[in-house]
């Protein structure tokens, strides 16, 4: 879709800002500080009419993922709304084409969470070979009864084939990483990096998704959600994956066919899982939480101080340089505005 290269100006005074859920402090205290801004204190997620009234009197909407903007609120939003400020990189939850339609401005907040997320990621990528969740639990519940030779046996991942679908900012921090752990890496994606890039990183590029799958003995997912990758990891290349071979999810819960992924961990095709990110959040299947091997996060992949903080650094500036009649530095999409 075309970009508006003339974004519009704002007309004039203290432009009218509502924010959807609690922010870091430090970026709330800015915001009021520069806008006419209203905060979501309790943090409780906006209902969809509560949001449609924030989108019938502000300039500036300011949404999670939490946040599900659709076509319909974007059409039937006040006329002085102009901009959604996304606070996320994540733009799956708004509605981009209706807000193109409506001449709104999208932005933002990409690369602020890329070694937060990446360090979550191998967390999932060590935890669940060498069985922590289970180790945990032992201790927890009074189990253990000592060190034995063949007690709480893993796997180690030296030597391992990671196999990362995505392999975008995340997706090669996540490489750079398992790297110093001793692990071949294997990608998939839209294209292969530069021969640069792929030899710094050890990488080689797979081009067919099964291919991929079948090869690795971990997965994991650093995709964008989209029609395309909805469903990517179903039944057919879940049974492709080696047996004994483990999943690790920090993108988005609908890239895995659930029902699929939790059939083979109980079918102990697949060893385990380490999941930040679910399907139907907050909801979380039990019989994921009940399986001894597989790591259930409250999706905190993002979830530092100091990535929350930047997040909303990044929110603070495509606010002022929109208002100021510049292109906001982390524009998704611009609306076509005309004469």
């Amino acid at each position: 879709m075309s970009q508006n290269h003339n974004p519009p100006h704002f007309a004039s005074g203290t432009p009218k800002v509502v924010v959807t859920r609690h922010l870091a402090p430090t970026v709330e205290a800015r915001m009021g500080e520069l806008y006419d801004v209203s905060l979501n204190t309790s943090d409780e997620p906006m209902t969809r009419k509560e949001l449609i009234s924030a989108m019938a009197i502000c300039d500036v909407l300011v949404p999670t993922v939490t946040d599900t903007i659709d076509a319909k609120m974007i059409d039937g939003a006040g006329d002085n709304l102009r901009l959604i400020a996304n606070f996320g990189a994540g733009t799956e939850h708004i509605d981009l084409e209706a807000a193109a339609a409506r001449k709104i401005m999208v932005t933002n907040t990409p690369g602020v969470f890329t070694d937060d997320t990446a360090d979550l990621a191998m967390a999932g990528i060590i935890g669940v070979p060498r069985r922590i969740r289970e180790g945990v639990d032992l201790i927890r519940t009074g189990r253990w009864t000592g060190w034995a030779p063949t007690g709480m046996l893993g796997r180690k991942i030296g030597g391992k084939v990671l196999g990362i679908i995505g392999m975008g900012r995340i997706g090669q921090a996540v490489a750079h990483r398992a790297r110093a752990f001793g692990m071949e890496i294997a990608y998939t994606g839209r294209k292969p990096l530069p021969a640069a890039m792929e030899s710094m990183l050890g990488a080689r590029f797979v081009a067919d998704v099964d291919d991929l799958v079948a090869e690795a003995d971990i997965l994991t997912l650093h995709c964008p959600l989209t029609d395309a990758t909805r469903g990517l990891i179903d039944a057919r290349r879940i049974a492709l994956m080696k047996p004994g071979s483990s999943i690790v999810n920090t993108a988005r819960g609908e890239i895995i066919d659930q029902e699929a992924l939790i059939e083979a961990l109980q079918s102990g095709h697949l060893v385990g899982a380490g999941l930040d990110v679910f399907p139907e959040e907050p909801k979380v299947d039990s019989r994921l939480i009940k399986h001894p091997n597989v790591m259930t996060l409250p999706h905190i992949g993002s979830a530092t101080v100091e990535g929350r903080e930047a997040s909303g650094e990044k929110v603070i500036a495509n606010i002022r340089f929109w208002a100021d009649g510049h292109r906001p530095p982390d524009q998704v999409l611009t609306a076509l505005v005309g004469g």
